[in-house]
């Protein structure tokens, strides 16, 4: 837990999930710097029904502390719209709709009119755009529109992305290695629409998606390609036999269930992944490449974590690629989670397959969890490793 200090109170702010062993705090001197320059600057902060709108908070830090304006936030993250409401309660503010805060994702239509538009920069530029374009006919000349973000997150392209969208730019002077963007709302007849979602067809020499047209929406991981490591997954999947309960965890586009789908058209796959772009994206290519577009289940939630969302012992099969970034920090607590969930849902005999960067040592870990864990295939740069549930 880390204790932020604003004009409007001091808050116990914590990631989601709370893991003591996770270090890494729930705000930072962007989060701190933007609403400092609020309490300075007298700037408006909105008056409700949706005027002010707080894009792409990373862990509720600026909802929180900006909950008497009534905000909006509108998230891609399912950890940080569960971080935003465990941070409101812990503030006495009670749940979202008590404190008069709305909580709305990426794929929800944005309010009609945004007075105040802060704005978190993501590390993906595809979803910073996307995003802009959705809200700018809601922006009117007199909206104020302030984002922030680390020194090595804003780069030239960001500007350019505002001014390109909002209107002229311009950036603040550094402090403790944050800056602020702020933008002036041009008039335009007509926003251009976003370029999202991608849609391209994958490569031959892949297995059963060669050649198979995939969707991706903004901010999920290598939009515009397949990533490497999944293409080398893609030919050492297992293929399970009949009715066998499979889930794509951590899903992003959804390309390794699909193939899963395409070789055992009897199996039902359950997509599951914490980003609402990339449950989305999957959906999509399922549905346009499975043999049975009825047999695929979508989640948006936190891994394998929620009992109510997969059963205990209810599963045959989990295919991962787990992260091992949390934005801009590198960690093995997502990775660690996922593995444990795996197990959690797998029957015995169940397999928990993963594709990873050789140097992150999975193994280890695999093999205190589950009591064993082989390498199926590697090359130069990656492992498959299976595990077994005893």
């Amino acid at each position: 837990m880390n204790r932020l200090t604003t004009a409007w109170g001091t808050h116990d702010l914590t990631r989601f999930p709370e893991d003591p062993r996770d270090q890494l705090r729930a705000w930072d001197a962007a989060d701190a710097y933007l609403l400092r320059h609020l309490a300075e600057t007298g700037a408006p902060t909105g008056t409700g029904d949706g005027a002010l709108v707080v894009a792409l908070d990373r862990w509720g830090a600026l909802t929180t502390a900006l909950a008497v304006h009534r905000p909006v936030q509108i998230s891609d993250s399912h950890l940080a719209r569960s971080a935003t409401r465990a941070n409101l309660t812990r503030a006495g503010l009670g749940d979202p709709g008590a404190a008069g805060v709305r909580l709305l994702t990426t794929r929800d239509t944005p309010p009609e009119r945004i007075d105040v538009l802060l704005v978190r920069v993501p590390k993906s530029l595809a979803l910073l755009e996307d995003q802009l374009r959705r809200l700018a006919p809601a922006l009117h000349p007199g909206t104020l529109v302030v984002g922030t973000g680390m020194v090595k997150e804003i780069h030239t392209s960001t500007l350019r992305l505002f001014e390109r969208v909002v209107g002229p730019t311009r950036t603040s002077l550094a402090e403790q290695k944050a800056r602020l963007i702020h933008a002036t709302v041009a008039r335009r007849d007509r926003p251009a629409p976003s370029p999202w979602p991608l849609r391209y067809a994958l490569p031959d020499g892949i297995g059963p998606m060669s050649g198979r047209t995939v969707t991706n929406h903004a901010g999920i991981f290598c939009a515009d390609r397949l990533d490497v490591g999944t293409r080398f997954f893609l030919g050492q999947l297992p293929v399970p036999a009949g009715r066998a309960r499979v889930v794509d965890l951590g899903c992003g586009n959804g390309v390794v269930g699909t193939a899963v789908a395409r070789t055992s058209p009897e199996a039902e796959i359950v997509f599951v992944d914490e980003s609402h772009q990339a449950v989305a994206s999957a959906e999509q290519t399922f549905r346009d490449n499975a043999p049975d577009p009825e047999r695929g289940t979508f989640l948006v939630t936190d891994g394998l974590d929620d009992p109510d969302a997969v059963a205990d012992s209810s599963v045959d099969l989990v295919l991962t690629n787990p992260p091992f970034h949390s934005h801009q920090a590198v960690t093995d607590a997502t990775a660690r989670r996922m593995f444990a969930g795996a197990r959690r849902v797998l029957r015995p005999g169940g397999e928990l397959w993963v594709v990873a960067n050789r140097h992150l040592g999975h193994h280890r870990q695999l093999r205190r969890l589950f009591g064993n864990c082989v390498t199926a295939a590697s090359d130069p740069k990656f492992v498959v490793l299976r595990a077994v549930k005893g």
